[in-house]
């Protein structure tokens, strides 16, 4: 495993709601790969390669006299990490259908029952979109389908839809820890049909899918859903989260001109995950 070091930000917010949500997804376009919410506002972590000192001068929310935003940084190592989201993460249930719980929590009376250790990856099924996503997978006839699940974080969605009957998968993400961490989710859960990859969308030449599931971030979704496009197999589907209401045209304008047609959407605290379909 590359020693990756981490820088932890500690923000303390006021009011909570939205300001939490919307500094998450500020930090998120420059460079913030995790985020633990906490009783007085989030703790977001970015790699240390990826940090300079300007980092924050784009977080508009920052500048904003409608919120109170004070916080503090250090370096993470790795190794802190599990100690560190063991205090914060508590198991969830998403429709009384899917729990996510960690191994040191209690097994629920779910039909889906998913233990993930998410250490730094994203993905724990807290973040609204995750929790969408699980819904919209819950609800959809996954039996022989071949899945790719892009940007997988902890490789959450890729093993229920393998739960769900997916008989081909592969989860891809650009970052090392989460393609290591996706690997132990993946054998934690007993999943067999899951090729767990580390990279980007070049990974995707030549291949086809019949269902594409991508919870990134606006910016790239807008970059990659061309790829996604010819990688759908006719009357595949597309299911994207990692934005806001607000982005939907954008996102939207660009599925029309591949022939991708929203089929049904899904709304959280003002984030949402579409499913669009290819025909």
């Amino acid at each position: 495993m590359s020693n990756i070091t981490y820088i932890g930000y500690y923000f303390t917010v006021k009011p909570l709601e939205p300001g939490v949500e919307i500094l998450i997804a500020e930090l998120g376009y420059t460079g913030f790969e995790s985020f633990v919410e906490t009783e007085s506002g989030v703790t977001a972590y970015i790699q240390k390669e990826e940090w300079n000192e300007q980092i924050l001068d784009s977080v508009e929310i920052l500048k904003s006299k409608e919120f109170e935003i004070t916080f503090t940084f250090e370096n993470i190592e790795q190794t802190n990490w599990n100690e560190e989201w063991e205090k914060n993460f508590n198991p969830i249930v998403v429709d009384n259908r899917c729990a996510v719980r960690a191994p040191f929590h209690e097994k629920f009376d779910t039909e889906y029952d998913i233990v993930i250790e998410p250490k730094m990856s994203f993905g724990t099924g807290h973040h609204e979109t995750t929790h969408m996503m699980i819904q919209h997978i819950l609800n959809y006839d996954f039996k022989d389908k071949s899945v790719l699940d892009m940007g997988c974080g902890t490789g959450v969605l890729a093993i229920l839809a393998e739960m769900r009957g997916a008989i081909r998968l592969e989860a891809i993400d650009i970052d090392n820890w989460c393609y290591l961490n996706s690997l132990e989710n993946v054998e934690r859960n007993n999943c067999k049909n899951i090729t767990v990859l580390e990279g980007e969308a070049q990974l995707l030449e030549g291949k086809n899918f019949d269902v594409i599931i991508a919870n990134i971030n606006r910016n790239i979704l807008l970059q990659d859903i061309k790829t996604y496009a010819d990688c759908l197999n006719e009357n595949g589907s597309l299911f994207l989260s990692g934005f806001y209401k607000d982005d939907i045209p954008f996102i939207a304008k660009e599925c029309e001109l591949f022939h991708l047609k929203e089929s049904n959407r899904y709304e959280r605290n003002n984030w949402v995950a579409l499913e669009f379909t290819y025909n």
